[in-house]
């Protein structure tokens, strides 16, 4: 875990190495600062002149100074290495996320990504700072304040002796004590944080089903609970203070009570007032530094989970990747599924898909239907290799989508999906996603194919309309066609819409079906839809049923041979005649639905 981190360091390297360096610089100034006070204060008790007393007073100035100085500039070696290396730290768990197949994503909910990228990764950093300058600095004031003590205060520094094991065992119980709280605690954060985000994202819903008081109870519940482990916690940790007052009020007690003995029964032969003086400094320095050091260990507990959490992202392998030689050459848009299995784990006894045998040439439409969970989703999602197959292969232009880079692959099956993403930003670069080089005539080229120019138009600032995040001051319909735009820039061999036109009414469905056909006459189309209206026309359509192709073959063909497409056809395009019984529609008409009105910008 520790190798992980540090490979986070990387250009702040050198400030992480500094700070220690000038922190024993620092250390060095206040620990000779008392021994030369005490000198100065015998001195005084020997009669000694002001010009006498000039040359003590330059050296403490000049050693005070020289304290400041190393305080400030470690200070400030510090904060760069641990911010640096907390920047890069969420760098890497960024990068690393980025890299991630839909299997890995799968593993961590997006809360918890969150939580680790923000609250673990400043735990971190935190315990980084006080690693690199107090864990330095608090033990060698500790040693060298024990050392210092015996040189002069003799056997009376033997209190520390036995004062400071036994603080620093009651201090190590108390953080040993915290830690499983603190373990515990941070997977209640990511249910704390799931539930904001749940909430935040289903607002509409929540309004709607007036659950307001519901999520407020639910949200309290799960912050309650945060806050009741991290009330334990820091009632424990708070023994460290009375555990340390009383030490030094021992620690005191015992010097000045001994110490004044000592000066009075020997006349200054055996300790003198300049020598307690430099004792109990000493002592209080020991004493400080030790809290200090439970402190370090209190943080570096927090943080240890925390980094934990960090490393698991960072070292968790990606399931998909690239092949050591990958292609970057795709033939066509023809691709073949050769007996196709999938499962989405290997635990999983159920599978997604089964025995999948399925042909579709270049530039062929193929409409693929069925009901909810008969894994149609499943199945594209396996051309662009967002997961990979668990028996049989997938090609595409006659190559295993195993063996193509793996952004090249991508750039060239694009995706459409029903949950469409924009992304805050003007509708140039949400539509810029699919080409960072289109130009302006291109953009409203793939808008009219899209049927989304005419709403754009409509926009007081046209393509510099700015969407908020998540596309919420548009509509459903909306973004869909921004979407498929977005899609068509890419110029792909493969394009897949999955469900993206369920928004959109059905004249303009039939728009965009036709401007994809004139647009990307060669490339190969794969339409999943619920109206059989979108699919009708297609090339061949695929019926998928528990994850089993159920039919295949044209609108005529599987009128005839498929019941479960039949029974859709005849229950969407029923009509109620003049006596109240049900007709059919014609073949080949489209079935009415209600045109939904778009809204402009909120």
């Amino acid at each position: 875990m520790i190798k992980t981190l540090m490979g986070s360091i990387r250009d702040y390297k050198k400030a992480s190495i500094a700070t220690p360096v000038i922190v024993s610089g620092e250390v060095v100034m206040e620990v000779a600062i008392p021994f030369v006070t005490a000198q100065l204060i015998d001195a005084i008790q020997n009669g000694a002149d002001i010009s006498a007393m000039l040359p003590y007073a330059g050296i403490l100035v000049a050693m005070a100074l020289a304290s400041l100085a190393f305080g400030i500039g470690a200070g400030v070696t510090c904060s760069e290495a641990a911010c640096g290396f907390a920047k890069n730290l969420r760098h890497d768990v960024f990068a690393a996320v980025q890299r991630f197949s839909f299997a890995n994503i799968d593993q961590f909910s997006s809360s918890s990504l969150v939580t680790r990228l923000t609250t673990d990764i400043t735990n971190v950093q935190l315990a980084y700072m006080m690693i690199i300058r107090t864990a330095v600095r608090c033990p060698l004031i500790l040693i060298c304040g024990v050392v210092m003590a015996f040189i002069m205060g003799g056997p009376l520094a033997f209190v520390f002796v036995i004062i400071v094991p036994l603080l620093g065992f009651g201090l190590f119980k108390v953080v040993r004590t915290v830690h499983p709280i603190f373990r515990a605690v941070f997977h209640k954060y990511d249910a704390l944080n799931e539930s904001i985000e749940e909430n935040v994202t289903g607002m509409r819903d929540v309004k709607s089903y007036v659950r307001q008081d519901f999520e407020k109870k639910k949200f309290g519940v799960a912050a309650q609970d945060v806050c009741a482990d991290f009330t334990r916690a820091e009632k424990i940790l708070a023994l460290n203070a009375p555990m340390m007052n009383f030490a030094v009020d021992v620690v005191f007690v015992v010097i000045i009570q001994f110490g004044s003995w000592l000066i009075i029964s020997s006349q200054g032969t055996l300790l003198n007032v300049g020598q307690l003086s430099a004792l109990t400094t000493y002592g209080f320095m020991i004493l400080m530094s030790l809290m200090m050091v439970s402190m370090v260990f209190a943080m570096i507990t927090m943080a240890q989970e925390s980094a934990e959490r960090i490393v698991e992202v960072i070292e968790t392998e990606p399931t998909i990747e690239n092949p050591e030689h990958p292609v970057t050459y795709m033939r066509d848009g023809s691709i073949d599924f050769d007996d196709v299995t999938f499962k989405y784990s290997e635990k999983a006894e159920h599978r997604a898909l089964a025995e999948i045998d399925l042909h579709i040439k270049s530039g062929e439409t193929l409409g693929i239907m069925g009901g909810t969970g008969s894994a149609k989703t499943s199945l594209v999602n396996l051309i662009s290799r967002l997961y990979d197959v668990t028996e049989g292969s997938v090609k595409v232009g006659g190559v295993d989508v195993r063996d193509y880079d793996l952004e090249y692959l991508r750039n060239n099956v694009a995706v459409v999906l029903q949950k469409n993403v924009l992304f805050s930003g003007t509708i140039k670069e949400n539509l810029r996603w699919g080409n960072p080089n289109a130009s302006y005539d291109e953009l409203v080229e793939v808008c009219k194919l899209a049927q989304a120019d005419e709403f754009i138009q409509g926009f007081p600032q046209k393509y510099d309309t700015y969407i908020e995040q998540g596309g919420t001051n548009v509509s459903g319909g909306q973004k869909q066609r921004l979407c498929i735009a977005r899609a068509l820039l890419k110029r792909p061999k493969v394009l897949i819409l999955d469900d993206s036109t369920s928004a959109v009414d059905t004249k303009t469905d039939a728009l965009i079906r036709e401007g994809l056909a004139q647009y990307l006459p060669d490339t190969t189309k794969i339409i999943i839809a619920q109206r059989t209206s979108s699919v009708e026309h297609a090339d061949r359509i695929l019926i998928l049923d528990n994850g089993h192709i159920a039919g295949l073959g044209t609108h005529e063909e599987l009128m005839r041979t498929c019941d479960i497409y039949r029974d859709t056809y005849i229950q969407q395009n029923r009509t109620d005649g003049e006596d109240g019984s049900a007709t059919e529609q014609p073949a080949g008409q489209p079935a009415t639905d209600v045109q939904t009105t778009e809204g402009g910008v909120a």
